[in-house]
């Protein structure tokens, strides 16, 4: 008692004197750096048969922002009983889309202190904060020992990086040299880092902003170009999935179902990048045509679905940006016709009017064949007529003015 009287007599002469008390310096917070989008897999998407029971998962993620320590966040979102997760470690990876890591690295992971964690059905769970300093665009492994994986799987397709799975416990083992890799992701939906002078730039969309078309372990997604144009000074997390749509579930959840998990729950997000709708204007008309009315309807409720995801994030003091659609004319899938181009250009022009976003990014543009704007650049498309190649996601990536993002 009388310890704490002198200190508060003395912290008072101090201040009368204008001599201000030492301060202890708040930590830097928690800013999403790595992020992957959550579905139910296909059958041809999910892990195999023997792979369900005792077996371990090491899975590559590349941040794109450094920082003092770090936390894993897991998801057992569409799994329909608990995930046990019976042993986690953390280390630096050898090589991007490789098994192998840095012996001296490897970091057990603790939730509550505890080696062992149950995650319920629906939920994320973060692992302890891990005092590993990491660099942005460093290749980090994450490895988990499951017991036994719930029979809906959580997981994300297309990672474009090769993870690898093992029966048994293999966690703190520096190399895994008779894994079987599988190019996808599985219960793994964040890496944060405690960053001072950072954000994160969310960018929500479907297969264009997942990246097919990229080249596997190659990190030349769209969103690669602009992390990387940004120096680590922000991070992108791409939150795309294939297939995915606005208004309807297709391959993973819509977008108005996932904003929530996906964006508005993530630490640090300062901007979203909004590139959806080319596929709910494909599945309109892809089985038969529809009628002029319902063409209409289409569009409108998708313009209210994008001012439904602005008012949301701009209440959590996020700035969205909206990207036009790509053209698609050509594309055998949806062998869309003029009916669907002008839907598509209905939707690029209430992106592009003032007011609608806080921004736009016109991809539409960029993307765009100038002989024939109804259809991608031939430079710049995979061959499938909708999908950009790898220079048409970098063009994608360096048509961003950084300027809208700081």
């Amino acid at each position: 008692m009388l310890t704490t009287y002198r200190r508060l007599v003395l912290t008072a002469a101090l201040l009368g004197a204008g001599i201000a008390s030492p301060a202890v310096a708040a930590p830097c917070p928690w800013v999403a750096a790595w992020g992957s989008s959550q579905m139910e897999p296909g059958a041809d998407n999910a892990l195999p048969a023997e792979a369900l029971r005792n077996v371990t998962l090491r899975q590559t993620v590349r941040p794109s922002i450094g920082g003092s320590a770090v936390r894993v966040r897991f998801s057992n979102a569409f799994g329909d009983r608990p995930l046990t997760i019976e042993a986690a470690t953390l280390a630096r990876a050898v090589q991007s889309g490789k098994a192998a890591v840095n012996a001296r690295t490897v970091t057990a992971l603790r939730f509550s202190g505890k080696p062992r964690v149950v995650i319920p059905p629906g939920a994320d769970w973060l692992s302890d904060p891990v005092d590993m300093p990491v660099s942005a665009f460093e290749d980090l492994a994450v490895s988990i020992h499951l017991a036994e994986v719930p029979g809906r799987q959580t997981s994300h397709p297309g990672s474009r990086t090769t993870s690898y799975w093992l029966a048994g416990d293999h966690v703190a083992e520096t190399d895994l040299p008779s894994a079987h890799p599988v190019d996808h992701w599985f219960m793994l939906s964040g890496l944060e880092a405690r960053a001072c002078k950072a954000g994160a730039v969310v960018a929500l969309g479907d297969s264009i902003t997942d990246g097919r078309g990229t080249t596997t372990n190659g990190n030349d997604r769209w969103t690669d170009v602009l992390a990387r144009r940004l120096r680590g000074g922000k991070a992108v997390i791409n939150q795309g999935i294939g297939g995915n749509r606005v208004l309807l579930d297709g391959l993973g959840p819509n977008a108005m179902a996932r904003l929530d998990r996906d964006v508005l729950a993530l630490p640090g997000v300062t901007h979203l990048i909004l590139l959806e709708g080319i596929n709910d204007l494909g599945n309109l008309t892809r089985l038969k045509p529809v009628s002029a009315e319902e063409h209409a309807a289409m569009v409108e409720q998708v313009t209210g679905a994008y001012a439904q995801i602005v008012a949301r994030a701009r209440a959590h003091g996020i700035k969205v940006y909206g990207a036009t659609l790509l053209p698609d004319m050509g594309t055998e899938f949806y062998h869309p016709d003029a009916a669907n181009e002008a839907d598509r250009q209905a939707l690029n022009a209430w992106i592009r009017a003032p007011g609608n976003f806080d921004g736009v990014i016109d991809f539409d543009k960029v993307m765009r064949d100038p002989a024939r704007p109804d259809r991608l650049n031939p430079a710049y498309d995979v061959g499938d007529a909708l999908h950009p190649n790898p220079a048409g996601y970098k063009a994608m990536g360096d048509a961003i003015a950084l300027e809208l993002l700081r």
